[in-house]
């Protein structure tokens, strides 16, 4: 297979996106826009039904539509050895035993796949599967969040189920104490680019797959895990991502399904998840409902907080995140009890979203501390800088870094914080309501494992390699900078290759810790290959002899001895010098120990100006800023555009996204584009993104931080908090649309 490669000419001191050209002018191919000889199209038929068990299924009409190749139900799937062995390859990383695709009769969700439908097009199999005709036992459906409260008992042996630092009510004896309760509900990723998976057998034991992942060596593993496998066997491609927000994070049923029916024909196959089918088979945000209190001393000093969370997941897995955990961490404050529990429900496996856990657990508590500065009469920023945590609050660590106070005064600068009334309803602007408000966001700061191959030409050409995905943020360019910026090569002479699973195993993209791990791994191999360089050029006359690596200046492609320009040789020259064809490297960068000492975070701050009509409570966004401490910013494009992203998602959470399933049948009601609204254009205004740019001098050798996750954790308070402040109105349950503004009263 060819190997996929960025390269640019744009100048290293604003890099374009090295992928881009590729991206707009359709050059680049997703896991779904692969055609091989004798393709055959896999469509999914689902269940009619929320809970119950299959009776009977008819496939009849289906097996005799034209072009039809196969029908796969559980009466005649292949049999999956991951399956019989008692693990199951497509349950990513949660309790439970997961979703066995065709291995039993069980009903668990609405629109859970019957059948697999193989024919020699599209049309055909999507025809096909519409003649697909099942009986069954049905029973009463359990899909409402609020009635499990009441009834259910919530699923015990979780994380985060209860944790009491310090005194557990402290909060209840505080002179000025708010408590209230906030409601999320599902949030789904709806990505551009439809799950897909292609896939092409070679015999019984070798396969390759095209799919849409954000971690192609786990994808590869849980692969080789379902059909036993050996690693050699199975190549797995994720050249281009469109999107993935979480939602790729883990080896789906449908993929499983695909790699059945490609072996059960004998033929490639390519499956496309519908739009709908988006809403079920590939995870979402759970509904969430939460009570936040929280108690200070008239001077803002905070006495005690409580959080508590329930959520849902599905029957067949137990998925929970660190829905609480903010409020452990971002507040000096002696006294915190988080209570979280997970309900089990007849609905489909929820998973990781953009800002996972934290993005549900900020609302409430951003939101309960811009009530509680009211209460005391205090600007919401002073609030939150009285209660600075100097160390990290859960174990007493100090930070790695930690530039959130320059957060703050940066983005309170560009909102000009300075013209707001305190008062809330005390702002105009003709006949509309005009409020700030602001919210604070937190994030660990993560750096895994990542192999990564570099190699050096004679014609001073630089090749990157590892299996990562890029699923958006601009991976490949960021990596570009930093072995530009290492190496003194210019950009259009670095190239760098990644979504193959044979290459150097690279790290999944997640937790916003991509650039983190990824870009030691190149900063370290760069540190080697300049110790090579200058081993190269002991042969070479112009410099001969012991030549140190510290006696090297390395830039524009050349390599030149300190404090003599005159001994100065293109990498290429040395390389030749050398006798070489090229300087090889293999890099393996693992976690600073050093961090063991320290805790580490990244941090936003975002700021919204809003206008309200009170007559109709149509919002608008009037201007939107954002600030971070996410340490060094590598590329500063692809960094802004990141922040841009998340805060246009956080305005769809705040304004418009409401996942509704019809209880009494357990079926969801706007799985389509349609009626699950997103922001479109018309809803964004300019928004302005700023770093701090400070680098973290722990974490990595690069100096960054992550900023995918803090980019939209948090927003959806200060849109809320501004809404407050132009109405006097506290609206505490997402999304805020104009029928909640009308109705509510003020406090």
């Amino acid at each position: 297979m060819d190997k996929l490669f960025f390269d640019t000419n744009a100048p290293m001191a604003d890099l374009d996106r090295v992928d881009g050209r590729a991206k707009v002018t359709g050059a680049a191919k997703y896991a779904a826009e692969y055609d091989l000889p004798g393709m055959t199209y896999g469509v999914l038929a689902g269940s009619n039904i929320t809970k119950g068990t299959i009776t009977a299924i008819d496939t009849k009409g289906a097996e005799k539509a034209p072009g039809v190749i196969a029908v796969i139900t559980h009466l005649n799937a292949p049999k999956i050895p991951g399956y019989d062995e008692g693990t199951n390859p497509a349950k990513g990383q949660t309790g439970g035993k997961g979703l066995r695709i065709f291995n039993d009769n069980i009903i668990r969700f609405n629109g859970q796949p019957i059948a697999l439908v193989i024919a020699d097009t599209f049309e055909r199999a999507t025809y096909a599967a519409s003649l697909i005709k099942a009986q069954y036992n049905k029973e009463a459906p359990h899909t409402d969040l609020v009635d499990a409260m009441k009834t259910d008992k919530p699923l015990e042996g979780q994380r985060y189920n209860e944790v009491v630092r310090g005194e557990k009510d402290a909060w209840k004896g505080a002179p000025v104490k708010i408590e209230s309760t906030y409601i999320m509900p599902i949030h789904v990723h709806n990505p551009m680019e439809l799950h897909a998976t292609t896939v092409r057998w070679d015999g019984d034991d070798k396969v390759t797959v095209w799919e849409k992942t954000q971690g192609v060596k786990s994808t590869q593993q849980s692969v080789m895990q379902a059909f036993k496998l050996e690693e050699k066997n199975v190549q797995v491609n994720a050249q281009y991502v469109g999107g993935g927000f979480g939602a790729a994070l883990r080896t789906w049923p449908h993929a499983i399904a695909a790699l059945m029916g490609a072996k059960k024909t004998g033929k490639p196959l390519k499956l496309v998840l519908t739009r709908p089918q988006m809403f079920t088979l590939v995870g979402y945000r759970p509904e969430a409902i939460q009570k936040i209190a929280i108690g200070a001393n008239t001077d803002g000093r905070l006495m005690g907080m409580m959080h508590e969370a329930a959520a849902i997941t599905s029957t067949y897995e137990a998925f929970n995140e660190g829905l609480v955990k903010m409020t452990l961490q971002l507040y000096a404050c002696a006294n915190v009890t988080t209570k979280y529990n997970i309900y089990q429900l007849d609905v489909s496996t929820p998973t990781w979203m953009r800002g996972p856990g934290e993005a549900t657990g900020s609302f409430p508590l951003e939101c309960g501390l811009d009530e509680l500065s009211y209460a005391l009469k205090m600007d919401p920023i002073e609030l939150r800088l009285r209660n600075y945590a100097e160390t990290d609050p859960e174990n007493g660590k100090p930070y790695s870094s930690k530039f959130l106070k320059e957060a703050y005064e940066l983005g309170k600068d560009k909102i000009d914080w300075k013209r707001r009334n305190p008062e809330p309803k005390s702002m105009k602007d003709g006949e509309w309501q005009v409020g700030y408000g602001m919210s604070t966001g937190l994030f660990g700061a993560f750096r895994g494992q990542a192999n990564l191959a570099a190699k050096l030409y004679a014609d001073g050409t630089l090749l990157l390699q590892s299996a990562v995905s890029d699923s958006g943020p601009g991976t490949a360019t960021a990596m570009v900078q930093i072995a530009s910026d290492a190496m003194g090569i210019p950009a259009n002479k670095i190239r760098f290759e990644l979504g193959d699973s044979s290459l150097p195993p690279g790290p999944t993209q997640g937790g916003s810790s991509t650039t983190s791990t990824l870009g030691a791994a190149v900063s370290n191999a760069c540190v080697t290959l300049k110790k090579k360089l200058a081993e190269a050029a002991k042969k070479s006359p112009v410099f001969g002899g012991d030549v140190a690596v510290e006696s090297l200046d390395f830039s524009k492609g050349e390599l030149s001895l300190k404090g003599d320009d005159s001994k100065r040789l293109s990498y290429g020259d040395v390389i030749k010098g050398a006798a070489l064809s090229s300087i090889d490297v293999i890099e393996n960068a693992v976690p600073n120990p050093a961090m063991q000492k320290y805790s580490a975070y990244s941090y936003s701050v975002h700021f919204v100006r809003v206008k309200v009509h009170p007559l109709t409570g149509v919002v608008r966004i009037d201007k939107i800023v954002t600030a971070a401490d996410a340490g060094k910013i590598v590329s500063y494009k692809t960094a802004e555009s990141q922040m841009i992203g998340g805060v246009v998602g956080g305005l769809g959470g705040a304004l418009m996204e409401e996942g509704v399933i019809d209880h009494r049948y357990g079926r969801w009601v706007n799985n389509n584009l349609a009626d699950y609204h997103v922001p479109v254009h018309a809803d964004v205004p300019h928004i302005e993104a700023y770093f701090v740019n400070k680098p973290d001098p722990v974490l990595n050798p690069v100096g960054s931080k992550g900023m995918g996750e803090i980019a939209l954790i948090g927003f959806a308070a200060a849109v809320a908090n501004a809404i407050y402040h132009a109405t006097g109105k506290r609206i505490r349950q997402l999304p805020i649309t104009p029928d909640k503004i009308l109705e509510a009263n003020s406090i």
